[in-house]
């Protein structure tokens, strides 16, 4: 390897990570803009005022039809291939608009490409059941959107239970919802429209629901944000608006607040991102990849950063899950949720400016957030995302990456309660065989079954790395593992024989960087130099979560991981 080639390397990586911070001291990032959340916002605004929308609706359907995909359907972002789900919503949103016979041509490309789901509407309905199994936060949508397009009949839409929605909310992880924590507006607002539009035939069912409109309405209100967008996402505030506004509350607040969140999260060229921006967690991860190279000393305001990240921090019980106060969501914007991923990366972040972070003024802060995570600790020893207990469907399930990132920030606290050893035995029994683990959130649309071993691996690993267990049997499975799925040029991608990356070859080299120094290293370290001298920190991978049934990229995660993995090998082989 050649010193001065990695410090260069390095230093344009750090140089284009301090470019992208905000005047404030703090990141921003830039999602990535999405096929899917553009045609949902799209059908929103149709159906609640198509006259008054009438240019949004006309630039989302032009970005629409400029972006359709080769084969003829869409994928969620511009990088990703084409599926089932986006190419309904792009399809709904073009009938409802009124723009179908004016498309024909993007119309007509798009039903032969659907053909390989089948030949009749009830057969694609069952595709878009099949592709969710039983849990419905994202199939019931959509098929509801397909359904108010005329493009299926609404028995095709399964019914949800709006009237849960009206038990306590500390009830809810007993009642078996058919939908994850953070999906309860859809809940309320999709089951209200699949009863408006096809009541039950079960007169007791029937008369229940009646009675449970309004105060589930009530609930739905209570819960939405001040800026009327449902965690920040076009997708699910534009799906809440549909369902209102399909069954006959165009005027209720609810539909207003959240029609003002939609057109004012449009973009310049007509589109909508999947979410606002990720600003915490970007923060987070910039200040800790930093931070691993010991490089802090690049920050200047680290103070006034500081003080940003503590006032994430919610103070009181949140309205929408429930949660503790203690924890940070990924976004300073009142759609977020406290979840355990952007919560371990803050308490991480804020432990790397201990003169700053002092006991007395920041007890609460840390103290808290620490003891969050432990109240949020699965009974199998692991970590969901939002709430503790729920357990069924994604999001709502432990998870490794998960798990890990709450490892490592009770270590570096100090924190050695019990959670600690139940959260390694999590670990060691979702190791697979072959070595690897999976992550909840993160995949890749070039590997089978959409998984990303090379991420949930590598992100597990710097758990036992920070908790001085790398000589441990688990970790002594993983390192193999990374070691054989290195691809020939040198590069990670989710697993062997897929495209490598930036974000993923960063993660398995510093990953890996905690291992006996092998070639392979050196060569992954050649492989991010290669790929910052050819600009490709400009080129962010789709990134799936939620099974990797949703996709997104953010600006961001290529500077962060390279400058991570670039920083921390800089400092291994002493080039300062």
């Amino acid at each position: 390897m050649d010193p001065a080639r990695l410090d260069r390397a390095y230093q344009t990586a750090r140089a284009a990570l301090l470019a992208e911070r905000h005047p404030g001291g703090y990141w921003v990032g830039e999602l990535s803009t999405s096929a899917l959340s553009t045609a949902v916002a799209v059908s929103a605004l149709s159906l609640v005022d198509a006259r008054k929308h009438a240019s949004l609706i006309d630039g989302g359907i032009a970005w629409l039809r400029a972006n359709q995909n080769a084969d003829g359907g869409w994928g969620d972002t511009v990088k990703s291939f084409s599926n089932i789900s986006t190419t309904l919503l792009c399809i709904s949103a073009f009938h409802l608009a009124g723009a179908s016979e004016r498309q024909g041509e993007p119309l007509t490309r798009c039903r032969e490409w659907l053909k390989r789901f089948g030949d009749t509407p009830s057969e694609i309905a069952e595709a878009v059941r099949a592709r969710y199994g039983k849990d419905r936060t994202f199939s019931v949508p959509i098929l509801m959107t397909c359904a108010l397009a005329g493009l299926v009949e609404w028995r095709e839409v399964p019914s949800l239970p709006f009237e849960m929605a009206c038990f306590p909310q500390s009830w809810y992880r007993f009642l078996g919802l058919p939908v994850v924590s953070y999906a309860l507006p859809a809940l309320i607002a999709i089951g209200q429209a699949v009863h408006h539009h096809r009541p039950s035939w079960n007169p007791l069912a029937r008369l229940v629901r009646v009675a449970s409109v309004g105060p589930s309405l009530r609930v739905l209100t209570r819960i939405q944000p001040p800026n009327g967008g449902f965690l920040e996402a076009a997708p699910l505030t534009g799906f809440v608006t549909m369902g209102l506004a399909s069954s006959g509350r165009k005027d209720h607040p609810v539909v207003k607040k959240a029609v003002e969140f939609l057109v004012a999260s449009v973009r310049a060229d007509g589109s909508w991102p999947i979410d606002t921006n990720l600003s915490t967690w970007v923060t987070t991860l910039a200040v800790n990849a930093l931070a691993s190279g010991d490089d802090l000393e690049s920050l200047d305001r680290k103070e006034e950063m500081v003080e940003w990240l503590m006032r994430q921090q919610y103070r009181e019980r949140h309205p929408f899950t429930g949660a503790d106060p203690g924890a940070w969501a990924w976004t300073p914007l009142p759609g977020g949720v406290p979840d355990a991923d952007d919560t371990p990366g803050a308490i991480l972040a804020m432990c790397q400016f201990p003169d700053l972070v002092d006991g007395r003024r920041h007890a609460f802060d840390l103290v808290n957030g620490v003891k969050w995570l432990g109240d949020l600790q699965n009974r199998d020893g692991g970590m969901p995302t939002f709430c503790r207990g729920w357990g069924k469907l994604p999001f709502d399930r432990s998870g490794s990456d998960l798990t890990a990132h709450a490892l490592r920030a009770w270590h570096v606290v100090g924190w050695k309660a019990k959670v600690t050893p139940r959260a390694l035995a999590y670990l060691a029994r979702e190791q697979r065989p072959d070595g690897s683990w999976l992550p909840l959130w993160f995949g890749n649309q070039h590997a089978p079954d959409d998984i990303n071993p090379t991420y949930g691996t590598s992100r597990v690993l710097l758990a036992y790395r920070d908790l001085g267990l790398m000589d441990s049997e688990p970790a002594r499975r993983a390192v193999p593992w990374l070691l054989a799925n290195q691809n020939a040029d040198g590069g990670w991608g989710g697993c062997l024989g897929t495209p490598s990356s930036v974000e993923e070859t960063s993660l398995a080299v510093e990953a890996l960087l905690a291992a006996p120094s092998t070639a392979a290293v050196d060569r992954g370290v050649m492989w991010l130099c290669d790929a910052i001298e050819a600009g490709k920190l400009r080129e962010p991978t789709p990134i799936g979560f939620y099974f990797a049934k949703l996709w997104y990229f953010e600006r961001m995660y290529p500077l962060v991981f390279a400058v991570s993995a670039l920083g921390r090998a800089r400092r291994l082989r002493e080039i300062v």
